[in-house]
């Protein structure tokens, strides 16, 4: 069985030059078109003629389909006709619906040895005392609840290369001094589970490695208690990591002062650091795609697959999530599942979402958006079977939980909600030192303390929105490059951006404000 990487870009390495639609499996009753195209326009190698209206990178039927029938994309199923269908016509929400239908989970059986790179890969990191490999030199500051994140931001504030150049003078090593603030920490179950997630996701970013130190602010009379919070997640105040509350300090100006200082007495140490070469393997990325288009699973997402099967074969890991964007698709994971409990592990979070959505009166098919409809995708099935293509075709590894330390080699899977800041945060709560972030339709995003690299899926992209965009994968439809040449191509971006060239979103300052726990408790 094909993975969700189209059939013809797999063949020829590239869509072929003046293409105006592009088929993706033999089996697919529809085809994606490259252009706008009017009605009466003729596709020859599809012996159609086009009805209507259709933009770039929206689905045209190939021949009539049935109300009811299955409509396949990518070989696979993206929903059914909910009115008869003929060929030449639009195919998109107001003829193509969601529909129950049996997935082959066949676990493990296209699992495959890892065969490991040739040459080694390196990069230019920075080791900490521990072993763990940073691509970045933070200073963090934390929160333990809503109600401390105004000093935190004061505190972050007063070190702001921008506004108080002096305030990091002689500490060129260190990168920044970054506040990371939430809305919750308070009015929730203090045993439940959305303060023991809130807790791990705080753990594993106060220990994470691009971080040389951190400071933890709390209220002091919250629900989530920074003396159980460095408890559960085994953290001890110590010289690199200090916690104190505003009531304890005495109010807002003394724990804003209080701040300043203990930032100040972190910096020597943390300035003292050089970056060495050190092996790929110690790349961890979380892979992430927001604002898809019809050509994120035909252009971006397999280009970072590709690069991910390079990584994989360097010993590296990466991080897919976002588990309502493989639901109907996860069975092609399954397949490549190490073992068939990893298997039954992922089928088990696509059963918890299942649950999830259905005591909150929601759909797993609410996660399309405005931006994906209108750049050609229609249901979540068909979103899904692009999205996994981020993973490549490398072995699944592991499975984890929202914001678990992520401790397999390989591509992993890590359970979290769809939306980019909530999913993100927990990949670098889970130990990502990189995200590689995919877009169709423009997204903006950043998440410190990692660095996170753009991909436009189109050229027009490129072109239009190129000061957020690290790597134009519109090549690939242009005819220009291969899928192969451009996750090569992708693949040294990584490292030189794990070595500190900055991506475009750090050049902006994307990243404080993207940090986003799930929340997942009731409020009270």
């Amino acid at each position: 069985m094909l993975t969700p990487i189209e059939e013809q870009v797999i063949a020829k390495g590239s869509v072929p030059r003046g293409a105006r639609v592009i088929r993706l499996h033999p089996d697919d009753n529809v085809v994606v078109s490259l252009d706008q195209l009017v009605s009466g326009t003729t596709i020859a190698d599809e012996a159609i003629t086009v009805s209507g209206l259709i933009p770039p990178g929206h689905k045209i039927a190939t021949r009539g389909i049935e109300a009811g029938e299955a409509v396949r994309r990518y070989g696979q199923i993206i929903g059914f006709a909910s009115q008869a269908i003929r060929p030449g016509q639009h195919v998109h929400s107001h003829n193509l619906a969601m529909g129950d239908f049996v997935r082959d989970y066949a676990f493990g059986v296209e699992a495959r040895d890892t065969v490991p790179a040739p040459q080694p890969a390196h990069f230019e990191g920075i080791v900490r005392e521990d072993g763990r490999v940073a691509t970045r030199n933070y200073i963090g500051i934390l929160t333990s609840v809503n109600c401390s994140a105004t000093v935190a931001r004061a505190i972050a504030d007063h070190f702001r290369r921008d506004i108080h150049p002096e305030a990091l003078a002689g500490f060129a090593q260190v990168d920044g001094v970054v506040a990371l603030t939430h809305g919750s920490g308070c009015g929730i179950d203090a045993e439940g589970e959305g303060l023991a997630t809130l807790q791990r996701t705080l753990g594993g970013y106060a220990c994470h490695a691009n971080f040389a130190a951190v400071l933890v602010i709390g209220l002091g009379c919250e629900t989530n208690q920074i003396p159980k919070l460095l408890a559960t997640q085994g953290l001890k105040d110590s010289g690199t990591l200090r916690a104190f509350t505003i009531q304890d300090a005495g109010g807002t100006t003394r724990a804003i002062a209080q701040g300043i200082e203990l930032v100040r007495q972190m910096l020597p140490a943390a300035n003292h650091v050089k970056r060495q070469r050190v092996p790929a393997s110690h790349l961890v990325i979380g892979l992430q795609c927001g604002g898809s288009d019809g050509y994120s699973g035909i252009s971006a997402n397999p280009v970072l697959g590709a690069a991910v099967d390079l990584l994989v074969a360097h010993g590296g890991t990466a991080i897919l999530s976002e588990t309502p964007e493989i639901y109907g698709a996860e069975h092609l994971l399954t397949r490549r599942a190490q073992t068939v409990a990893i298997g039954h592990k992922l089928v088990a979070r696509i059963r918890w979402w299942e649950d999830y959505c259905g005591r909150n009166g929601a759909q797993m098919n609410n996660n399309p958006s405005a931006g994906n409809k209108a750049g050609g995708l229609t249901t979540v099935l068909e979103k899904s079977l692009g999205g996994i293509a981020k993973g490549g075709s490398s072995n699944v590894t592991e499975v984890y939980e929202y914001a678990q330390p992520v401790k397999a080699r390989g591509l992993v899977f890590m359970d979290t909600p769809g939306y980019d800041p909530i999913s993100a945060t927990g990949q670098v709560a889970g130990g990502a030192n990189l995200i590689c972030f995919t877009t169709g339709r423009g997204s903006a995003y950043g998440c410190a303390p990692s660095p996170s690299v753009k991909l436009a899926t189109n050229t027009a992209l490129m072109q239009r929105q190129a000061d957020d965009m690290d790597l134009n994968c519109g090549e690939v439809l242009d005819g220009t490059k291969s899928i192969a040449e451009l996750g090569a191509e992708l693949f040294q971006l990584l490292l030189a951006t794990a070595s500190g060239r900055p991506s475009r979103s750090e050049l902006h300052g994307y990243g404080q404000n993207e940090f986003m726990p799930w929340q997942i408790s009731v409020i009270t």
